[in-house]
């Protein structure tokens, strides 16, 4: 098999994660740089990382990069890559683009020139003069950096976040790999009960629940590879196959639990956990958080209350989270682990997070309040 630089993108903050998940899978020899995580892998990984990876956003496969400071440079490095290799007669690749500190700056006219260099090498080896693009779909981008370009082909088509089990929409949700990655840095097991006591449409106690019975992500997606000549679909198949028998069906029933205080929303939870396989162990019920309360101990509270984004909605949130604070606090044994916006969280939430991480969640820079309580008690 072929060996390919592959790319998982991230959003900022993830970075680490998405390292971890990548390492676990088994690859080796891992680059880390803003937004992204560089390994080698081959067909099967391909498959692979998009089945598995529960943070990332894309996996990319990085067909070149050069130096670009004018657009003959760009044209030429470009023409000159193996793009014969990836891309059958029919293909359709759209080319996108983004330009950070460069002089290569107008994106539009970036991707117009790696296009026409795509299609002139493509024309000189498939002896055409013209592509119909009616064929499986091949999505290039050119991202430069510093005057750096870096060609890739993105074998996800949609995001990793789409999942497949989130049919209904609800207000401000929570991106899937987002939910993910908070679970993933709150070092939750399933030994431990879970609330979210804010679950909306039950996003965060749905990806806990498919991680703690083993549930690959993209179990219920497709994927643009599928259709690509480079992937056999007997690996694919085989693959999938291999992910379903490591499945966990011996779970203790409701572990996890989500709460919010609109019916709709408990609806659309019990909907969407169904949808994902892991209604058994989540329990939903309609619950104001005015009215939480558990005598459970060594528990975790992971959540994505409302953030008040508007002037008008401060009113509103400022209450809430001391209410959070007065109810949370006490809690001794438990842990806290909660993402907002609201700058002020720490002080109206009535105490220091032992940990603070930047992240973003749909292009919302949002702190992730991390509180550490007492590890449960070993048994002897």
């Amino acid at each position: 098999m072929t060996q390919y630089n592959l790319i998982a993108t991230t959003t900022f903050g993830m970075e680490g994660v998405v390292k971890k998940e990548v390492k676990n899978l088994g690859f080796k020899d891992l680059e880390v740089s803003n937004g992204k995580v560089e390994f080698q892998g081959n067909e099967k990984d391909i498959c692979k990382a998009n089945l598995w990876l529960r943070s990332a956003e894309r996996v990319q496969i990085k067909v070149g990069e050069f130096k670009a400071t004018d657009f003959d440079q760009l044209y030429d490095e470009t023409k000159q890559l193996p793009w014969d290799w990836f891309l059958t007669e029919d293909a359709h690749f759209p080319v996108s683009g983004k330009s950070v500190k460069s002089e290569l700056h107008h994106v539009p006219t970036c991707q117009s020139i790696v296009k026409k260099a795509i299609v002139d090498n493509l024309q000189e080896r498939y002896n055409t003069s013209w592509f119909d693009e009616d064929g499986p779909t091949y999505k290039i981008e050119v991202a430069l950096y510093k005057d750096t370009a870096t060609l890739t082909i993105d074998t996800s088509g949609r995001g990793l976040h789409k999942r497949g089990y989130r049919e209904l929409s609800s207000p401000a949700p929570i991106q899937e790999t987002i939910a993910s990655g908070m679970i993933q840095l709150s070092k939750w097991d399933p030994d431990r009960i879970l609330i979210d006591p804010f679950s909306g449409s039950g996003t965060i106690p749905i990806e806990a629940a498919m991680r703690a019975k083993n549930i690959p992500p993209g179990l219920n997606r497709s994927f643009d590879f599928e259709n690509w000549h480079l992937i056999k679909d007997k690996d694919w198949q085989n693959i999938r196959k291999e992910a379903k028998s490591k499945i966990k069906d011996d779970l203790e029933p409701r572990m996890i639990a989500g709460y919010d205080k609109e019916k709709e929303m408990v609806t659309m939870g019990r909907y969407h956990a169904e949808k994902a396989g892991v209604e058994d162990i989540i329990h939903f019920q309609q619950k104001d958080f005015k009215n939480f309360s558990t005598n459970r101990k060594y528990g975790m509270i992971i959540t994505n209350p409302p953030y008040g984004m508007r002037m008008s909605d401060q009113s509103k949130i400022e209450p809430l989270y001391k209410q959070m604070g007065e109810k949370l606090l006490p809690l001794d044994t438990w842990s806290f682990y909660i993402l907002t916006a609201y700058e002020k969280f720490e002080k109206v939430f009535g105490k220091e997070a032992s940990k603070r991480r930047k992240l973003y969640n749909g292009g919302i820079k949002v702190d992730y309040y991390q509180y550490y309580g007492p590890f449960p008690p070993r048994d002897n």
